[in-house]
C-alpha cells in the first residue's frame, strides 16, 4: 500500500513539474510572437489554445492530486469543488476537441484545391478564433454536472453512483444520471478522435502520393521537400500513437466503469494520470515540430 501511493505522488508530481513549465512556455512564446509581428498563423493559433486548454488540466486536476498525495486533505468545501471539477472537464474536453481540429485543419492545408475541399478550406482557415470559441461554448454546455453534483469529500453516506475524485466527489445520485454523463464523453471522444485518425491517414496517403510523385527527380531537387515529409510524418503517426495509447486506454476504462458501481480509487487514478499525460506531452511535441518555437 505504501509502495502504490509513493508511485502516485511521484507519477503526479512528474506531471505537474514537466506539463505546467511545458505548456506556459509553449504560451508566452506564442504570445511573444504575435507580440513582434502582430500576427499569428492559424496553425499557431490552435496551438497556443491547446497549451492553455492543457495548463487548465494540469492545474485544476492534477496539483489538487499531488497534494493530496503529500499529505493535503480537505482543501476545498463544496463551491470550490464545483469550480475545479468544471474547469478540469471543460478544459479536458477543449484539449481533445483543439487536437482534433488541428489535426483536420492540417489535413485541409495539403488537401487538393478542388471541389468539396475548396468551399472548406476557407472556413476552417480565416475562422479560427470563432471555431475555438464555438467549442468553449459546446463543452460549457455539456457539464453542468459537475456543477450540480459535484461535493467536498466528507464521511457522510453517498449514492454507489460517485466518483471519489480525492479531494473531491461527483456524486450523480441515481444510475440515468451516472450513465447519461459517462455517454456524453465517450461519445463526444469518440467522435473527435475518430476525426483526427481519419484526417490524419488522409495527411499520410497525401504525404505518399507526393513521395511516389517526387521518384526520379534529382537527389539535390528532392532532399529538401523529402526531409519536409519525414517531419510532416512523423508528426501525424506520433499525434496519433499519443491519442490511442492514452485516450484509448481512458476511455476503455471509463466505459467499463459505467458497468459498476463503486469505482476503485486506482481506476480514477489510473484514467486522471492517462489523460493528463497528454496534457504533459503534447507540449513537448508542440515544440519538436513547430520550428516556429525553436531558438
Amino acid at each position: 500500500m505504501a509502495v502504490n501511493f509513493l508511485l502516485k505522488a511521484f507519477g503526479f508530481i512528474a506531471l505537474v513539474i514537466v506539463g505546467i513549465p511545458a505548456n506556459m512556455f509553449i504560451a508566452f512564446r506564442f504570445a511573444h510572437i504575435l507580440f513582434l509581428e502582430k500576427r499569428l498563423l492559424p496553425a499557431n493559433t490552435i496551438r497556443m489554445s491547446l497549451s492553455f486548454a492543457n495548463l487548465i488540466v494540469l492545474v485544476s486536476r492534477v496539483i489538487p492530486q499531488a497534494l493530496f498525495c503529500i499529505g493535503f486533505r480537505n482543501v476545498f468545501n463544496d463551491n470550490q469543488c464545483k469550480l475545479i471539477i468544471y474547469f478540469h472537464r471543460v478544459s479536458r474536453a477543449m484539449s481533445i476537441c483543439i487536437t482534433s481540429y488541428l489535426s483536420c485543419y492540417q489535413c485541409l492545408l495539403i488537401a487538393p484545391v478542388t471541389g468539396k475541399w475548396k468551399s472548406l478550406k476557407p472556413i476552417v482557415h480565416y475562422n479560427v478564433t470563432i471555431i475555438i470559441a464555438l467549442f468553449l461554448a459546446m463543452n460549457m454546455v455539456l457539464y453542468p454536472n459537475s456543477i450540480l453534483f459535484g461535493r467536498a469529500t466528507s464521511n457522510n453516506t453517498l449514492s454507489p453512483y460517485t466518483l471519489r475524485l480525492v479531494y473531491c466527489d461527483v456524486d450523480f445520485l441515481n444510475y440515468p444520471n451516472y450513465i447519461i454523463n459517462g455517454l456524453v464523453s465517450v461519445i463526444r471522444e469518440i467522435l473527435f478522435v475518430g476525426l483526427m485518425i481519419l484526417s490524419s491517414t488522409y495527411m499520410l496517403y497525401v504525404l505518399y502520393r507526393h513521395g511516389q510523385s517526387m521518384k526520379g527527380m534529382r537527389s539535390s531537387d528532392k532532399g529538401q521537400q523529402k526531409t519536409a515529409e519525414y517531419k510532416a510524418s512523423r508528426a501525424v503517426i506520433f499525434l496519433v500513437a499519443m491519442y490511442l495509447a492514452l485516450f484509448g486506454m481512458d476511455n476503455s476504462m471509463w466505459i467499463y466503469t459505467l458497468t459498476m458501481s463503486n469505482v476503485d480509487q486506482d481506476v480514477s487514478d489510473t484514467r486522471l494520470f492517462l489523460s493528463a499525460s497528454y496534457a504533459a506531452l503534447s507540449p513537448i511535441h508542440i515544440f519538436l515540430f513547430t520550428t516556429k518555437l525553436q531558438f
